[in-house]
């Protein structure tokens, strides 16, 4: 987990999305939303997602994993260069024949 976002919805708006004019700030995650947020994305098979969860009562709740999650609304709110940080994961562990389709050009 490298970055967290808590959305706001508008008045009168239940969708938080910041392009439907809902608002971001930075959050700090619990040790127990950090390890809901990384078993989501690794039940799902993915190296790098974007984890929406929803603080309840009974503890976190996953709503949404996304493979290709939005950079800009989290990188604004947070200060975090995420793409940066995707970069500097796939240069680390990307390895010649790890992949398991070939791109022809």
């Amino acid at each position: 987990v490298v970055a967290a976002m808590r959305r706001q919805a508008k008045e009168g708006e239940f969708r938080s999305n910041l392009h439907r004019g809902g608002t971001a700030e930075k959050v700090k995650l619990t040790p127990e939303e950090r390890t809901t947020a990384s078993r989501a994305a690794t039940a799902m098979g993915l190296s790098v997602a974007g984890v929406d969860i929803l603080r309840s009562n009974h503890g976190p709740v996953v709503l949404e994993v996304n493979s290709s999650p939005g950079l800009e609304g989290i990188e604004k709110a947070t200060g975090v260069d995420v793409a940066g940080k995707i970069i500097e994961f796939i240069e680390k562990n990307a390895k010649p024949g790890k992949t398991k389709d070939r791109v022809r050009g």
